[in-house]
């Protein structure tokens, strides 16, 4: 008897033992999983720390956005996008701008690094750019921010009403879109804003990781041959037959494929074309429209 019950315990202490060890094992899977979530939360704070948005109604709108799962998803790939050193000519150009920088900049600290896109998280319209400016977006990093492209551009979008301002300047301006996001073929400036091919694809699944991050999407507008290029090439990419032959851009254009949000194309919004009235307010005025009425389909 006494045998029998010592055989018992040794059973019952062996059994708790094994308990005790699963229990440890969940702990251990669960720990990176938290880890996962404070690495995300942590990026999320950082970005919101290093932007000083002024108390308004849309400052707050715009936070609450970015704080749902899409959100949050943009902040951490954010963090991935601003570390990449895949091309090694635009590497060395974005540092050398931002070293050098030119005269009435010469106070400024220099971004020099890759830009990841800016918006609503929840945006319809998608704006598609070229690149960085040397002394814009390389400097201030954020999109179309700190140079004439982004006065044109912002100052569009605030009468269209996807803006609550007409103004960028810099990341703490307190500009907020509603309905819109804006993002860029290729993430660092390239000298004579001529990226390589090469470039281009490679900066293509940054691109198609925020489009894929944006649920709400309905339209893109393309800045440009290039932006209009690289979006047709993110519609082949993700499933989409691009007509045969490739439609080519022009001002104006206008893509519609089973499979992908509609694509328009207008003049990029650069300085050359701005002030020689290649491209007027009235133009892209009216791209923009016709831009809300994919949107609202």
């Amino acid at each position: 008897m006494d045998d029998a019950v010592s055989s018992r315990k040794e059973t019952i202490a062996s059994e708790e033992e094994t308990l005790a060890s699963q229990e440890e094992t969940l702990a251990s899977e669960e720990e990176p999983l938290a880890s996962e979530e404070e690495t995300v939360s942590s990026r999320y704070d950082r970005s919101r720390a290093s932007d000083p948005l002024r108390a308004t109604p849309d400052v707050a709108l715009y936070r609450r956005a970015m704080s749902r799962p899409c959100g949050r998803h943009l902040a951490a790939l954010a963090d991935t996008i601003v570390a990449c050193r895949a091309c090694p000519r635009l590497v060395a150009w974005r540092e050398r701008v931002a070293s050098e920088k030119v005269r009435r900049f010469r106070e400024h600290d220099y971004w020099g690094r890759p830009v990841p896109g800016f918006g609503d998280p929840h945006a319809r319209l998608i704006i598609l750019g070229l690149a960085p400016g040397a002394h814009g977006a390389n400097r201030t990093g954020r999109v179309f921010t700190g140079d004439r492209s982004g006065d044109f551009l912002y100052a569009a979008l605030h009468r269209a009403g996807f803006a609550n301002q007409g103004a960028s300047s810099a990341r703490d301006d307190g500009l907020v879109l509603r309905d819109a996001f804006i993002t860029l073929a290729v993430r660092c400036a390239p000298p004579d804003n001529a990226p390589q091919p090469a470039e281009i694809r490679r900066c293509a699944p940054f691109l198609d990781a925020e489009l894929d991050a944006l649920p709400s999407s309905r339209v893109i507008l393309a800045l440009g041959a290039i932006a209009w290029n690289a979006a047709i090439d993110r519609m082949v990419r993700r499933g989409a037959v691009a007509p045969r032959p490739r439609p080519r851009f022009a001002h104006g254009a206008e893509l519609v494929v089973p499979g992908a949000p509609p694509l328009l194309g207008s003049y990029h919004v650069s300085q050359q074309n701005t002030q020689t009235g290649r491209l007027t307010p009235a133009m892209f005025d009216a791209v923009l429209r016709r831009a809300k009425t994919f949107a609202s389909a």
